[in-house]
């Protein structure tokens, strides 16, 4: 009976997620459009109430991050234990994440020369905002990055993809010694069940979080910003509703033979609270519980491949950065030749690995892209206004990306439960 007690719970707890993230918009645009502009208005509500109590519970997850992910590596690379199985794990994983970003910007890249989101566009209308620039990284200083030089400095700056070389580490050896290093296994065993009933400690709150995070985005912004930037929006939105609902769901029927429509009705709730959070390692926790209770994922592997993924698969900013070089392209008259849109694809790729997963990391990446084809990096500025929900929405895709690689390769390695996943009552 207790069973079926904590099961309605649970639903409720993704159900009221839901119900906030869509009367935090209804809210937001209330007090943008019926509120009149005034001191309580902006500085009481939108920039106090909303953003502390948003923002506070980004923070609540952001503080779980560093040490799940890592107690979750550790305990995942102990588990498989066979370097060469995990190296398999590992190939798999990164091969997908490329291939998968690389499909991204190219269906991007075609979406934004079909429609043309930037010819026509009124540039008296658009608001324009600050651009914040970043220098491109190179191959070589990319590759040197994963190796932490302090891994316990790594930990402290939330470097991810140090933290995973450095757990993937500590997890192998671990289980190379077996029995003798029972006490420190056992402890980081213990330490991440911790995390994760702390994880769904914070997720009690997450319906106020994603109410006042949704809120805020919406008074600041009303529908005023979006009018003359719909079509890239629209193209943004359609090439990123393109590859989640069919580019990942085609891939996970031709590669393990299960059902899509299961697979979308079960991550939905994941999605919509990435979607009110903007950030895809705030998700990582969320997404690791959902793989295992509804989907019979191991976490053997997802506590493996869904931080990784959070680090360096973006396939929905990579595909935001294909729409914004077409649009700015043609919002400026600039002609983009084959070449041009070969480079955006591997500049876009590789600006993908090692990018924060954190809201709005996207558009300082955008300046590295612009800057490899020369189109003028206050392009970004107008793109910048109506990015938020654009965020929003890229990392739903971002993180969906994540949990169907790492469903792919639990199925490939015998390390799914099938029943769990065909069971709709899971």
């Amino acid at each position: 009976m207790s069973n079926n007690n904590t099961e309605k719970k649970k639903l409720n707890l993704t159900t009221i997620i839901l119900v906030a993230l869509l009367l935090g918009a209804v809210a937001g645009v209330i007090v943008h459009y019926a509120v009149p502009e005034s001191s309580f208005r902006d500085d009481v509500l939108i920039n106090g109430i909303f953003y502390v109590i948003g923002n506070g519970f980004i923070r609540l997850m952001q503080m779980l991050v560093v040490p799940l992910v890592f107690c979750s590596l550790v305990c995942g690379s102990m588990a498989i234990g066979d370097t060469k199985r995990l190296g398999k794990v590992g190939v798999k994983t990164i091969g997908f994440y490329l291939v998968t970003t690389a499909l991204a910007i190219a269906l991007a890249l075609t979406i934004g020369t079909l429609f043309k989101p930037g010819v026509g566009l009124d540039m008296s209308k658009v608001q324009v905002a600050d651009v914040t620039t970043q220098e491109a990284t190179s191959l070589a200083d990319t590759l040197l990055n994963i190796i932490p030089k302090n891994p316990i400095g790594a930990l402290a700056n939330g470097d991810m993809l140090p933290i995973i070389l450095f757990a993937l580490f500590v997890g192998i050896l671990l289980a190379g010694r077996g029995e003798k290093a029972e006490t420190v296994a056992n402890f980081f065993s213990q330490f991440n069940d911790l995390m994760m009933d702390m994880t769904m400690a914070v997720m009690k709150v997450a319906p106020i979080g994603v109410f006042c995070l949704i809120a805020k985005t919406f008074a600041t912004l009303g529908f005023d910003a979006f009018v003359p930037m719909l079509k890239y929006m629209g193209c943004v939105l359609l090439a990123l509703a393109i590859h989640g609902f069919g580019v990942y769901q085609i891939l996970l029927k031709l590669l393990t033979g299960l059902n899509p429509f299961k697979f979308i009705k079960k991550f939905l709730p994941v999605m919509a609270f990435a979607f009110s959070t903007a950030t895809s390692n705030a998700t990582i926790p969320l997404s690791i519980e959902t793989l295992s209770k509804k989907m019979g994922v191991s976490k053997k592997i997802s506590s493996f491949t869904i931080p990784l993924g959070a680090t360096i698969n973006m396939d929905g900013t990579a595909i935001m950065q294909g729409v914004a070089v077409c649009f700015a392209a043609q919002a400026f008259g600039i002609q983009l030749s084959a070449g041009d849109y070969a480079t955006v694809i591997a500049t876009a790729t590789l600006a993908s690995i090692g990018t924060a997963g954190v809201p709005g990391v996207g558009l300082v990446t955008l300046s590295m892209v612009f800057a490899s084809v020369g189109l003028p990096v206050e392009a970004i500025g107008i793109i910048m206004g109506i990015d938020r929900i654009l965020d929003m929405t890229r990392t739903a895709v971002n993180i969906t990306g994540d949990a169907v690689c790492t469903t792919i390769v639990a199925c490939q390695d015998k390390l799914i439960d099938k029943d769990v996943f065909n069971n709709d009552a899971a």
